[in-house]
């Protein structure tokens, strides 16, 4: 019998390294595959502003370089936003899809307050330890490029109003959106809202679970995941 292909998308200041802990956990179920977004991990940086077209243009790149038509998505935060996007997009393109810690809506204080914080000289004073994980993380780019073009990006989506209600609503694919109870980036009523407007759309909501992707219980997301994308 043949595996479903399930594609995993990464976050902001991510890259797909960040999967390898949760493909072993996979793999029995699914055919597999990752990539780094442009600018991230080993994935070279254009001399152009990160844009959500090109994000999703490279995963439908992917798919046509593994002769896939259609696949799950699984995309976790930012990742989960160009899952959706691609949907959007090329809804032909998508069996299923789940997000995880995914903001939707987005407006200029929600990029203030995410941006905040976005600033290398800043992060190399107050979190260097981090800092370093972020540098060797991002080897093509450099982590700083990274940082300030996500802020960047934040701030368009701020400007385009990111993914309402009123546009999921047309999506006519499985949608399962996850969030951990603790996540201050995408909140659980935000997420709710979002589900309830998706035509099949469902919410997850993972205990004693905060935003960043390294303290996500991964056996609980695992077994979601299966669970989900296993469905006809």
């Amino acid at each position: 019998m043949n595996k479903p292909d399930l594609v995993l998308l990464h976050g902001a200041l991510g890259a797909q390294e960040q999967f390898a802990p949760l493909l072993p956990l996979l793999e029995p179920h699914f055919r597999l595959h990752t990539l780094d977004f442009e600018g991230h991990g080993h994935a070279p940086m254009s001399g152009e502003p990160f844009a959500l077209d090109r994000f999703v243009q490279s995963v439908c790149e992917l798919l046509d370089a593994e002769g896939i038509s259609d696949a799950n998505l699984f995309g976790y935060s930012k990742g989960g936003y160009v899952g959706c996007a691609l949907a959007l997009a090329h809804p032909d393109r998508v069996r299923r899809l789940a997000t995880l810690g995914t903001k939707y809506g987005w407006t200029q204080e929600d990029a203030q307050r995410e941006t905040g914080f976005l600033v290398p000289s800043k992060m190399a004073e107050k979190i260097p330890q981090f800092v370093e994980l972020l540098r060797e993380r991002h080897v093509a780019s450099g982590w700083e490029a990274v940082v300030e073009r996500s802020a960047e990006f934040m701030w368009a989506l701020a400007d385009s109003g990111g993914i309402t209600k009123e546009r999921v609503s047309g999506l006519e694919m499985p949608v399962r959106v996850m969030v951990g109870d603790r996540d201050r980036t995408a909140s659980v009523p935000e997420s709710m809202e979002l589900a309830r407007a998706l035509p099949k759309g469902e919410l997850e909501v993972l205990p004693a679970t905060p935003h960043p992707f390294e303290r996500v219980p991964l056996q609980r997301l695992a077994t979601s995941l299966h669970e989900f994308f296993a469905q006809p």
